[in-house]
């Protein structure tokens, strides 16, 4: 009987219920569980099965540059990053507001880690997020708008409630990268949010987007109601090369 309950949880597809019941047959620990308790637990092991998987499943839709954790952020006083406010980025009610985070610093500080460590968790939370380096997707959209999918790929985009934009800022903007981040400032504008790094400070990036009307017109919206990030320090990348080359010369 308990074979054919087996075989009926892997039919419906069921997994959380047919490990869970199928790892307490094994340990035969059924008998520990009142009727009311073993189908509480079944339930809850199937939800807990089906919320990792939609969770896992948003965190791969992501396309991470990282696999970062909130917990593994680095704080140190010379990085120049508050504890504090990382906290309650966690919160996520910077989403739920439609606020951006524009974090800034020099190559290697880590600006890239901290923008995916608050993705993840957003994901966690049930939040979708898409992250792209900003460059690629330029050139992405821009090819886009020569085979007609354009529009397709926009559409997308606009449904992440968070978008993460890497490395914006390497080189400056032509007409057509111009309008599509004029697109999607406008688009995202008190509707979801973006967070995006930059090795440029933020006042540079007016030179940066050119042509002053229209980059007005994206800073505004962009900077409006903004958390900002200003990482300070030496390259992190630096540093652990340092301490490599030291256990080498150990060695």
């Amino acid at each position: 009987m308990n074979q054919n309950t087996l075989d009926l949880m892997r039919k419906m597809k069921f997994n959380g219920m047919l490990n869970a019941f199928k790892s307490n047959l094994e340990s035969e620990s059924l008998d520990q569980f009142t009727s009311d308790e073993l189908v509480e637990y079944l339930i809850q092991s199937e939800w807990d099965e089906r919320h990792n998987r939609t969770i896992s499943k948003k965190i791969q839709n992501a396309k991470f540059r990282y696999r970062a954790s909130l917990e593994d952020i680095i704080y140190m006083k010379e990085r120049n990053l508050d504890k504090n406010q990382i906290k309650r980025f966690a919160e996520c009610t910077f989403l739920e507001k439609c606020e951006n985070i524009l974090i800034t610093g020099s190559t290697g500080i880590g600006k890239s880690y901290v923008a995916s460590a608050i993705g993840y968790h957003a994901c966690s939370l049930g939040y979708k997020v898409a992250y792209f380096n900003a460059p690629k997707l330029f050139a992405k959209l821009k090819m886009a708008k020569g085979d007609g999918s354009y529009q397709k790929e926009m559409v997308k985009i606009d449904k992440f409630h968070l978008l993460i934009l890497d490395d914006f800022g390497l080189q400056p903007l032509d007409p057509m990268n111009r309008a599509v981040l004029m697109e999607i400032a406008e688009d995202r504008y008190e509707k979801s949010s973006i967070i995006i790094t930059s090795q440029i400070p933020i006042n540079k990036w007016h030179d940066i987007i050119g042509e002053q009307t229209v980059a007005d017109a994206i800073l505004d919206r962009i900077l409006h109601g903004s958390h900002r990030l200003e990482l300070q320090g030496e390259s992190l990348r630096k540093k652990e090369n340092k301490v490599q080359n030291m256990v080498t010369e150990l060695d």
